[in-house]
């Protein structure tokens, strides 16, 4: 019994709340422009227009030759059912109100004309108001949600059923059963293409999001793998302070007991450093693994330029390096980061230029390093290649952190260029950092 209570008290509730959804739905003035067409921009404006001065005139003949209405009287339905038409472009539920309330009025004043053995009048809806009204519910339907589409047609229904069923008229020829099966279909036309463009526009945006992720998630997974490389730089360095602050005190004829103190404290701060250094390096590689990744590899420098372009060569492309300035050795975060440079750009115009030849340069000048990697373009059309093709994404990571700068787009003419500046030593953390672009 409580069961049947408690449905009967839903269905009470829901009796009293459709009065506030329908004035929340229907009762409006709100403004739902109809956007342009993407490809047409306001073909579909023009178009209903067009179709109003149509629905306009014909109503207007129609209702002031064979309906017995007064010019005055004729023009004034004719003007208000093609203004709904023209209005349902920015506020449809005022047009779908207009429309209907003026296509009301029409059938009333026809009706009071018609007498038996005289012209059938197409009657309650005219051949004009029909299409008319069509328009406006197509309109309606592509613009405010579905139910709002249902509760318009549902209303349009029982009105052209109080008119034709319930009032009636004495010689006409009924269009109300042909009028609602067209206002159904229409509705669910409008309805099905308003989802179906929804649809479209949740998917670019979630497609939006995914590229910003995956991007993001190349960038993370390159970040970590710069981090896994310089390791070894890092821990040669707080290796050789901690066997340095070790040998110290040995190196000074009796060294006080501060002197001492300090130096220990700098070994122990050191290898406590090196020891949450590994610790962290554990972490990623367990996390991030790189496939044939050895943990005790050394990390490549300038020093192996030569087998890399070898390496190169052997693949088939052509590369030719040319090294100017002074050359000398550079900390091992820049050597690291030039090679990886030059690695990657070498590979890019393996899979994307084949049949292209390859210019490695390097400068050498008092404040850094300059690398160029450039290509003569590619001389047939390249294979699809595997891989998420973030490889600029990770030269520029490699740059931006040792505080220079990287360029890279398709020179005049044919080819490619890869240009990238790595200081020396790193610009002071209160300057920002230099922009992408020539050094």
């Amino acid at each position: 019994m409580s069961r049947l209570n408690r449905v009967a008290n839903e269905g009470v509730a829901l009796v009293r709340r459709w009065p506030g959804v329908l004035r929340d739905d229907l009762w409006t003035w709100r403004a739902d422009p109809l956007p342009p067409s993407v490809w047409l921009r306001w073909v579909p404006h023009g178009f209903v227009c067009l179709a109003a001065f149509g629905v306009f005139v014909g109503d207007l003949a129609q209702l002031y030759e064979h309906g017995g209405l007064g010019l005055g009287a004729a023009l004034l339905i004719a003007l208000g059912q093609s203004g709904a038409m023209v209005l349902a472009l920015r506020r449809p539920v005022p047009a779908w109100w207009l429309s209907l309330l003026v296509t009301v009025f029409g059938a009333m004043a026809v009706r009071a004309r018609m007498a038996p053995g005289e012209y059938k009048f197409t009657w309650p809806w005219t051949s004009a108001g029909l299409i008319a009204h069509l328009f406006v519910l197509l309109l309606l339907a592509l613009r405010v949600r579905s139910r709002a589409s249902a509760e318009a047609v549902a209303l349009t229904s029982l009105l052209t059923y109080v008119v034709q069923g319930l009032v009636g008229g004495r010689n006409y020829q009924p269009t109300g059963h042909l009028a609602v099966t067209l206002f159904a279909v229409v509705v669910v036309l409008g309805t099905a293409l308003r989802g179906r463009r929804e649809a479209r526009v949740e998917l670019g945006r979630q497609t939006t999001l995914t590229a910003e992720e995956r991007a993001r998630r190349t960038l993370l997974e390159e970040r970590s793998r710069i981090a896994r490389e310089l390791h070894d730089v890092v821990a040669h360095h707080m290796s050789v302070i901690s066997i340095q602050a070790q040998v110290a005190p040995h190196l000074v004829r009796d060294p006080t007991d501060e002197l001492k103190e300090n130096l220990a404290g700098i070994r122990q701060n050191a290898v406590e450093a090196l020891t949450e250094l590994r610790r962290v390096l554990d972490v990623l590689r367990s996390e991030h693994p790189a496939p044939g990744e050895r943990s005790d590899a050394p990390q490549p420098t300038l020093d192996r330029l030569e087998a890399l372009v070898e390496n190169t060569r052997a693949a088939g492309l052509t590369v030719t390096t040319r090294i100017s300035g002074r050359r000398r050795p550079l900390p091992p975060g820049v050597e690291l980061s030039a090679y990886r440079i030059v690695q990657e750009a070498l590979s890019n115009v393996l899979r994307h230029a084949p049949g292209a030849s390859a210019r490695v340069a390097l400068a050498y000048d008092p404040r850094g390093l300059r690398v160029e990697v450039t290509d003569t373009g590619a001389t047939r059309r390249a294979a699809p290649s595997p891989g998420a093709g973030h490889g600029l994404l990770g030269m520029r990571e490699r740059a931006a952190m040792l505080g220079g700068s990287l360029t890279a787009g398709p020179l005049p003419g044919r080819g490619y260029q890869v240009d990238a500046y790595l200081p020396v030593a790193a610009p002071p953390a209160t300057h920002p950092l230099p922009q992408d672009g020539p050094a």
